[in-house]
């Protein structure tokens, strides 16, 4: 039995703005969405707390995620924001859905805040997965932000790490503290500001969504822990027209910096044009391993890449290769890695042992 870590999950987002109940199982979640608007909007659902459990997931990195209205399409009624104030109250609102998940379920969700509470939950996870026996652990989460409007000015970078924030990727599309996705552009002086309240924090810093220009910018900039918790390799995603993923000299650099990347299995990530080309059925996990092989090769090793689905993040079933019908499905990528030559050691890990060591390393000792 393998541990499994997911480094990211819009959890809150879903349960916030679909309602949608985590402690149930995913084939529970779309039979109740079946005849409402939620799949055509979001996607059936992969996630649901029995298959975690199938897919041995001790630990999820959790987001705190709201969009600017101004990219709102009006396709369905969101929690967003228009001004910092707003995105303070709509960010504020996911971490309090994480706080009432765990008070509410203890047995099937914890929070992660600091190295004994880490501690104790992987003793728990070592002794089941060494014996199997029930009950199984809860799924750990440790709070990343995606995007960084909900923190009103950098100073208040100090709240959010007091309530609970270990993890903060500065953009999704481009703000006051950097460029983004679709809308590119360098790091503000109020963002430098803002890496600079992380830094005293050694708050780790996810570049995910950042642009080109200011990813680069920060992994010169920030001297603390780097990641980038969903993104893939930009040359292995054929046609792809925007800002999104990882150029080799990104990947380059987060490798000297010791940081992790995980690996997204949405089509999209592994073919841009994956409709034109076949459909959902022309994909398969073939094309996930590509993409961590391909960071592997270029560090030489296996210590740089995980997972990083961003299951539930606006996508669901319909939209990753056939071979993935729930997260329980993950597994199934070990035997590939194994048939590609990576030993037991380096599936291990890509697993879990990676975002372990870099968890390990930078969450506060209390």
């Amino acid at each position: 039995m393998r541990l499994l870590i997911d480094s990211h999950e819009d959890i809150a987002w879903n349960i916030v703005n679909l309602n949608r109940d985590y402690t149930q199982s995913a084939y529970d979640i779309r039979e109740a969405e079946k005849n409402t608007e939620i799949p055509g909007f979001n996607g059936n659902t992969l996630l649901g707390f029995p298959q975690y459990q199938e897919a041995n997931a001790g630990i999820i990195f959790g987001t705190l995620f709201c969009g600017p209205r101004r990219l709102d399409k009006g396709e369905f009624p969101l929690q967003n924001y228009s001004n910092p104030d707003e995105a303070h109250h709509c960010y504020r609102k996911n971490l309090d859905a994480y706080q009432r998940l765990t008070d509410e379920n203890p047995e099937k969700f914890r929070l992660i805040f600091n190295q004994s509470d880490l501690s104790d939950h992987l003793k728990n996870w070592q002794k089941h997965l060494e014996t199997s026996l029930d009950p199984q652990p809860p799924v750990g989460l440790v709070i990343l932000m995606e995007g960084a409007e909900g923190i009103r000015e950098p100073a208040e970078v100090e709240d959010w790490y007091e309530w609970g924030v270990r993890i903060i990727g500065p953009a999704w599309a481009g703000n006051r503290y950097c460029g983004g996705t679709h809308e590119p552009g360098p790091i503000t002086k109020l963002g430098y500001e803002l890496l600079e309240n992380m830094a005293d924090l050694n708050i780790i810093l996810d570049i995910s969504h950042m642009d080109y220009k200011s990813t680069r910018q920060a992994l010169d900039f920030y001297p603390g822990q780097v990641i980038a918790s969903h993104s893939n390799a930009e040359a292995l995603i054929r046609n792809i027209p925007i800002n999104r993923h990882l150029k080799d000299e990104t990947i380059e650099q987060l490798i000297e910096r010791d940081g992790v990347i995980g690996i997204v299995p949405l089509n999209s990530f592994l073919d841009w044009e994956w409709h034109k080309h076949g459909g959902r059925q022309a994909l398969s996990l073939d094309h996930v391993v590509a993409q961590i092989d391909y960071v592997c090769q270029m560090a030489g090793n296996a210590r740089h890449v995980g997972f990083g689905t961003d299951f539930d993040g606006g996508y669901g079933v319909e939209s990753v290769p056939p071979e993935i019908e729930t997260i329980a499905d993950l597994p199934k990528i070990a035997p590939k890695l194994t048939e590609k030559g990576y030993n037991e050691n380096d599936i291990d890990l890509i697993f879990s042992g990676n975002w372990l060591r870099m968890i390990k390393n930078n969450l506060p000792s209390t």
